[in-house]
């Protein structure tokens, strides 16, 4: 259901570009809510840059503009008539979609500050006037690729770090919701009836996490330390593992469960397995290449490549760790936007209201003119976040940024680029500060009981 309505809401948006909130559905639709179908066409909006981005570091790419003639220019000075190719394609070119995107983003969620109602005259620019937003998007795309290279790159690299670490915190918070809707769902199915169906599916997906994430602990140990050196790396992995023990244990505790009784270890475990995703994540950005293997390499024994990339900015992001990242990061986005979550802790986190659900009622969306609308379920208070919202997708931009460049940081000379140790350091860090953010959701009604936090 939650995937008809993405495909379906988006389709609908993208047909009513010039219309104003709520938009129209289309007759494939299921009734929705504008909030859900608003948050869609933003998402909307965000994967086409992303594409776009992929388009543009494609390898060859500038081989084959260069192949029309006149098209490209050498150089800084820009002709009319003519494009500097270094800069439209390769991780350059990512940095300014993104960075047009980031932009886009962000002026919306200052716009969208303490937007309370859709009585609110902000609301209506928020839910309609797609196609005015569509050139905006596009006239400061376009304006990105004006901007010098040089220190341009070196700051937005910095901006990128810092804004994927808060993200990758917002995916984990994602996460905790979606396996606790999960828990939740199956349950209430279980007492439905066919109880040991359930319970049996919720058993086998959580060992499925937790066994995930012991085997990659191990392949960890075995690939990317060595015997006499690496220290970061056991330090790493072994921390990791052991605070996955720890918000295992507490999430099973007697208290825990009497004040929290949807935590359970499905939740743990699923936050386990990206714990040890976002180590192997960091791990791959070791400068070290003694303690960073290739996949490559591992499979076919050969020497492991210079962790740098070709002239002209080239960079292989279709390795295995940013193609795991980019289906974590669409995941991640997909559900934030047709998110219904009545887990009051993490609503609280994500600025977001108790969930009303996924589709609205079918008379509620006909009108008298017999065509279906988005239902406007906002009139007494937004069920989301504006400013929050876009803030999101603007931190959303940044980690694909980072993601498709693989987190290689650009050298002093601008042609090239490089893994460095501040990436690992980011990536680690985040994974601690998620990891206590999820075990603070466990004990936070046991040390202020005082709060409602059911």
């Amino acid at each position: 259901m939650g995937a008809c309505l993405a495909l379906c809401s988006l389709a609908s948006c993208a047909s009513c570009l010039c219309g104003s909130a709520p938009c129209l559905l289309s007759s494939c639709c299921p009734a929705s809510f504008s909030s859900t179908v608003t948050r869609l066409a933003f998402s909307f909006l965000l994967l086409l840059g992303t594409f776009l981005s992929v388009i543009m570091i494609l390898p060859g790419m500038e081989t084959q503009l260069k192949k029309i003639p006149g098209f490209c220019v050498e150089g800084t000075q820009l002709i009319p008539g003519h494009v500097n190719c270094d800069l439209v394609v390769g991780y350059k070119s990512v940095y300014r979609v993104c960075f047009a995107m980031t932009c886009f983003f962000f002026l919306f969620s200052i716009i969208m500050i303490r937007v309370r109602s859709s009585k609110d005259p902000r609301a209506a620019i928020q839910n309609g006037f797609w196609f005015f937003k569509f050139l905006i998007l596009v006239g400061i795309t376009v304006g990105a690729f004006f901007i010098p290279d040089g220190t341009f790159t070196t700051v937005w690299y910095y901006f990128g770090a810092i804004g994927s670490f808060i993200f990758i915190i917002i995916q984990l918070i994602l996460l905790v919701d979606f396996a606790h809707s999960w828990n939740q769902s199956w349950l209430e199915k279980a007492d439905e009836g066919n109880s040991k169906c359930w319970f049996a599916a919720l058993l086998s997906f959580t060992l499925l996490f937790f066994t995930a994430a012991f085997s990659a602990m191990v392949l960890f140990y075995v690939f990317y330390t060595q015997p006499e050196g690496c220290t970061e790396h056991k330090v790493f992995i072994s921390l990791n593992f052991i605070f996955c023990i720890i918000v295992s244990v507490v999430s099973i505790l007697p208290k825990v469960q009497e004040a929290q009784p949807s935590s359970g270890l499905l939740q743990a475990s699923l936050i386990s397995a990206y714990t040890m995703y976002i180590t192997w994540s960091a791990m791959s950005n070791n400068p070290n290449r003694q303690c960073n293997p290739s996949l490559l390499s591992l499979v076919s024994n050969s020497p492991t490549p210079a962790p740098t990339t070709a002239p002209g900015g080239d960079v292989q992001w279709w390795d295995a760790q940013g193609i795991v990242g980019l289906v974590i990061f669409f995941f991640c986005t997909l559900y934030a936007s047709i998110r219904s979550s009545n887990n009051s802790q993490v609503n609280k986190l994500m600025q977001t209201e108790e969930g009303q659900g996924l589709t609205a009622d079918d008379g509620d969306a006909t009108g008298e003119d017999g065509v279906r609308r988005a239902v406007d379920n906002e009139e007494d208070s937004v069920t989301y976040s504006y400013s929050f919202f876009h803030f999101s997708l603007c931190l959303a931009s940044l980690y694909i940024m980072m993601t498709l460049t693989n987190w290689y940081q650009p050298n002093s000379d601008y042609s090239t680029m490089k893994t460095s140790m501040p990436a690992v350091w980011v990536k680690i860090s985040s994974s601690w500060l998620g990891l206590a953010l999820y075990l603070w959701t466990l004990v936070a009604p046991l040390i202020l009981p005082e709060r409602e936090f059911n």
